[in-house]
């Protein structure tokens, strides 16, 4: 592939690298079809532009395509639309070489920044609306942070209508054939991206959606990892726009809220306080509670259940001083939703020491869990009086999901 320069658009290359090896993303992401790390230069009639830079590892192959397609005295500006270290990996090497260019970045990025370069540089702040020329090419900027991390940004080459998006509409999906028309089906990574990475912040991408469909027309979209779009742009803004408003359950259109309480149980005792918990939280007009047996709950399902919830209430039994694996799988999958303004609450049944309640509390409170009552406990077998505390537990958690005001336990 480096023996190719790829045009994306009159004046438009691909700078960047692929990854067919990487297996596993940040950790969290599973890549079957490997990855690729964007970057693109924008030549216009008085200089250059390069749209990012690469990870670090593939420097070689990013400067190898720059110096194919322009000298380093012609770059007058470097844009990093996100500051990832697979995005930004190239970028002091870059900035050594091309001494004279520019570099923009979002306001957000600023101490980001000096934790990447620890030598003071010298950069320009790009805000929604702000403009810079290549002489017959104009590249303008769009604010749309959190995308998916505070930094981020977008910016539109508007002769062109290439729309670079940042991370937004990526993929990772190794193929150098590089634009989604002529690529195999990306489908299933398209929508795995999304939901790994751009879902926990549904509200920022329709606010970004806004920006995107009001530029005059978008040709082209070329994201930081994976295709280039180029085929049906409509179809890729209206999934994100789908994926990004839908709701699930038609609970909605009743102005419900949505209770639901996930435990795991070694001697039933844990199940039957939730049991009770539910009953309690469904006799309150205006919820309804479900309750859901971890030892038998997929991931995938874990997250459309706990999106849709207003309350989550997680119990467990306390073994060997900790709260079980499938609670904890349960909290981790938070990370692909915005947990932000949901009421939780945990519990559980103990032999000994009984640490797991709060130990999960504790975890709710760092994800920004609401967190109004003090964890439920109970010793071993529950007594009919206790399962009568949990029923009643559950219906003061109904109550605060309808508006009842109560002071916020520090516990």
């Amino acid at each position: 592939m480096l023996d190719a320069i790829v045009p994306i658009g009159e004046g438009v290359y691909f700078t960047g690298a692929f990854d067919p090896k990487i297996r596993t993303f940040d950790i969290i992401m599973k890549t079957a079809n490997g990855s690729s790390y964007n970057s693109y230069l924008v030549r216009g009639s008085a200089g250059v532009a390069i749209m990012d830079t690469v990870k670090r590892e593939f420097s070689d192959d990013f400067f190898a395509r720059v110096e194919r397609l322009c000298s380093y005295d012609e770059i007058r500006y470097i844009v990093l639309h996100h500051l990832e270290p697979d995005h930004s990996g190239a970028l002091e090497e870059l900035m050594r070489r091309a001494p004279d260019a520019k570099l923009i970045i979002s306001h957000r990025a600023v101490l980001m920044l000096k934790g990447i370069i620890k030598t003071d540089v010298a950069f320009e702040v790009a805000n929604t609306g702000k403009e810079i020329s290549l002489g017959d090419k104009t590249i303008r900027f769009l604010s749309t942070p959190f995308l998916h991390w505070p930094d981020t940004m977008s910016s539109y080459l508007v002769e062109e209508g290439i729309l670079f998006s940042g991370d937004v509409f990526g993929s990772h999906y190794y193929d150098e054939r590089l634009f989604d028309d002529q690529v195999g089906d990306f489908a299933y990574a398209f929508k795995y991206y999304y939901d790994h990475i751009m879902r926990p912040f549904k509200q920022h991408v329709l606010a970004a959606l806004k920006l995107y469909r009001a530029c005059d027309a978008i040709a082209l979209i070329a994201p930081l990892h994976g295709p280039v779009l180029r085929s049906n742009i409509n179809y890729y803004l209206d999934s994100y726009e789908t994926w990004s408003s839908q709701k699930r359950f038609r609970k909605h259109e009743f102005g419900q809220k949505m209770l639901s309480v996930f435990y795991i149980s070694s001697y039933e005792n844990t199940q039957k306080m939730a049991q009770s918990i539910m009953v309690g939280a469904d006799s309150i007009e205006g919820v309804r509670a479900s309750m859901y047996d971890l030892a038998s709950l997929e991931q995938e399902n874990m997250i459309d259940l706990m999106e849709e919830s207003d309350v989550v209430v997680v119990g467990s039994p306390t073994v060997n001083g900790d709260a079980v694996k499938p609670a904890w799988d349960l909290l981790s999958s938070m990370a692909f939703l915005e947990s932000a303004g949901k009421i939780g609450a945990t519990f559980g049944s103990y032999g000994w020491t009984g640490e797991a309640p709060q130990m999960l509390h504790e975890r709710m409170r760092g994800l920004k869990f609401r967190l109004p009552l003090a964890p439920l406990r109970i010793k071993l077998i529950p007594t009919a009086q206790e399962l009568s505390e949990c029923v009643a537990w559950g219906k003061e958690l109904g109550e605060i999901a309808m508006g009842k005001v109560v002071e916020m336990t520090l516990e």
